[in-house]
């Protein structure tokens, strides 16, 4: 477990870098990340380096005792290389090119400019490859921030018929896969096709779910190559990329197998200010953000790979539609909080505010004038609670099964404008981490038998294959409505929905229906809401709503919801499934969630106001590691499990 910082000495004069890196090692700290967005310095013109000052800084970070995470900077390509290569561009779905003044101008199926990332990468790692300073590495900035995945450009329509080429061999394949005998959309060539976008309504789900397909290979694609060079000069480095939060256009899963820690940036507040949250739960929240923000991304990362945090809110930011402090001990909390999940890292994003350009406005751990902002202290006081953690890991007993190539699917074909995988998949989340529950967020591929419940979502394609493992791993099983209802194109399966989950749940759904925001019926302790399956069945439903209408259905331990359940009814179901399994649920106060991490279990203050931990919470002997059984705001309560 260590502590960093992102770090920009390219930003600030010479004089300014040996007092940095020495106030970096006082504060607790271990690493600093540099050089992602510094190409046109590195190479102000064409095959002219300039790594004086870079090697200076480094050095200095090294003297420091400190080690360095180099970026390589493709997220933010010169201008002298888009003046020279036009076709580098990405365009938007409208068809314009996406032009130079900002960040991320590229295409990921640009050969050009994958010539020229390769280039630059290299140079790089014959340079600090061997640096003992130089111990991890980022690749490029945020794959995607801006809408940068799915580009429509000439390139990106020529790599993805070639694309389709590979994965289909045979155009009557394609036709056949797509469905494409409707609207007479048969094609005669994979040169035929076009990128899915500017036709007079939808363009054919099939094909877009292809095309997102092949943009999330295209970034994968561009990774492994930067990796590959990396690791031939470095093959002892630690290599990772920056992922997002609330992200989702391509496979993180996928991003994992080729990076040795997946880091995140974390940013609570901002999201929250961009979420569907209502308002009262937004005014609630707007100095904390959302209490499962950062635990289902920390759990959702964690499924993917070792992870980290890389960017971690210091204070205000600058880009949500409005951008709120942090309440006074928030950045200890969230800090602590991702280490109790399992980060081998983590970072505030940044050592010191820029007083110019896009993020002037964006807090640091310093301010412009070198004074401590607020994250400064909180960041040295997580530091002193991470001294006294172990290195163990809990093992989660409830997972969530999530797949991003579903997640697309819902997203082409939603069936209604409140129908979002994302809310449905945290609220799912949400509800088991307000029983004090810990989740694993994990891939359908992955080995079962570990966990005593799996909860499912909304998993819309769902193979024999998993279907047999969930009945081989013993597990019991919540299903949501849309579970198994699509085959790999997209499409509705023979048999209708839940397909494979059958095995397990002995029924079939003859139609669906969604309704307009707000609750559907009331059911058990909640309600259902968007979304309602028809289902014809031997067995009578285990609730029913007011009209009658059934909302889930009992297979001894296995539960299938045949209405989309918001978090009461949900937590009902779950708490008595857990019961039946010797699972221990805890009714948690408003705001606060628990975590068994480190060889602890933590609490976690969410809240505007006080809590005290529930009955039966806490050590044994009364001896807390930090805190106490009164959680103030943003308060953390730790103590050693037995």
């Amino acid at each position: 477990m260590s502590l960093g910082v992102c770090y920009y000495p390219e930003h600030w004069p010479e004089e300014k870098w040996e007092s940095d890196a020495e106030r970096m090692k006082a504060l607790g700290l271990s690493f600093a990340r540099i050089g992602e967005f510094s190409w046109a310095l590195l190479e102000p013109e064409p095959g002219r380096y300039e790594f004086g000052w870079l090697d200076k800084a480094v050095g200095t970070l090294h003297a420091a005792g400190l080690e360095v995470m180099l970026g390589t900077p493709t997220a933010t390509p010169p201008k002298w290389l888009v003046d020279a290569h036009d076709d580098m561009l990405a365009w938007d779905e409208e068809g314009r090119p996406r032009g130079f003044g900002s960040r991320r101008h590229y295409c990921f199926s640009s050969e050009t400019y994958r010539r020229h990332s390769r280039r630059i990468t290299e140079v790089l790692a014959r340079r600090y490859g061997q640096h003992p300073a130089v111990t991890m590495w980022q690749t490029d900035n945020e794959f995607g921030c801006h809408d940068t995945v799915r580009s429509y450009s000439p390139m990106a329509r020529l790599a993805f018929r070639d694309w389709l080429r590979e994965k289909y061999t045979d155009i009557d394949a394609l036709n056949e896969a797509w469905g494409n005998r409707f609207w007479s959309m048969l094609y005669h060539s994979f040169d035929e096709i076009e990128l899915p976008h500017l036709t007079v309504t939808e363009p054919n789900p099939s094909h877009t779910l292809d095309f997102y397909r092949f943009s999330s290979d295209q970034v994968i694609d561009f990774h492994k190559e930067q990796a590959e060079i990396i690791r031939l000069h470095a093959p002892h480095a630690t290599i990772t990329h920056n992922v997002m939060g609330h992200y989702y256009h391509y496979d993180h899963h996928e991003l994992g197998r080729h990076v040795d820690v997946l880091t995140w940036d974390s940013y609570p507040l901002g999201f929250l200010a961009w979420s569907r949250s209502s308002d009262e739960h937004k005014q609630r929240y707007l100095r904390q953000g959302d209490p499962d923000f950062a635990g289902y991304h920390h759990d959702l990362y964690r499924g993917c790979s070792a992870f980290g945090v890389i960017e971690q809110q210091p204070g205000p930011v600058n880009w949500a539609p409005y951008n709120p402090c942090p309440l006074p001990g928030m950045v200890r909390l969230w800090t602590v909080e991702a280490f109790a999940h399992g980060a081998h890292f983590s970072a505030p994003f940044r050592w010191r505010q820029v007083p110019f350009a896009q993020e002037q406005n964006h807090a640091g751990l310093l301010r412009p004038d070198d004074q401590p902002a607020q994250g400064y202290g909180e960041i040295e006081e997580a530091a002193g609670v991470l001294a006294k953690l172990g290195p163990e890991e809990e093992a989660a007993r409830v997972a969530i099964l999530f797949s991003y190539d579903s997640f697309w699917m819902a997203e082409i074909q939603p069936q209604g404008n409140a129908y979002h995988t994302e809310d449905i998949v945290s609220d799912w989340y949400a509800a088991a981490r307000s029983l004090g529950l810990d989740v694993d967020i994990v891939h359908p591929s992955v080995e079962l038998s570990r966990y005593d419940v799996v909860l499912i979502p909304s998993l819309l394609p769902l193979t024999e294959e998993v279907a047999w493992r969930l009945e081989e791993s013993g597990a019991a099983l919540i299903a949501g409505a849309r579970s198994g209802s699509k085959n790999e194109n997209g499409n509705i399966i023979p048999g209708l929905a839940p397909g494979p989950l059958k095995r397990l749940l002995p029924l079939t759904v003859t139609r669906s229906e969604t309704i307009p925001p707000g609750p559907g019926g009331k059911a058990g302790a909640g309600h259902w809401h968007i979304w309602r399956d028809e289902v014809e069945c031997d067995a009578e439903p285990a609730l029913t709503d007011e009209a009658g209408r059934a909302v889930l259905y009992r297979f001894g331990e296995h539960r299938y919801f045949a209405a989309l359940p918001d978090r009461a009814l949900l937590r009902e179901e779950l708490r008595a499934l857990c019961a039946a399994r010797g699972i221990e649920t805890a009714d948690l106060p408003e705001g606060l969630r628990l975590r068994s991490g480190r060889g602890h279990r933590f609490a976690f203050n969410y809240g505007p106001e006080p809590v005290e931990l529930p009955a039966g919470l806490g050590p044994s002997d009364g001896e807390f590691l930090t805190g106490g059984r009164t959680l103030p705001p943003a308060g953390i309560a730790a103590w050693r499990l037995p």
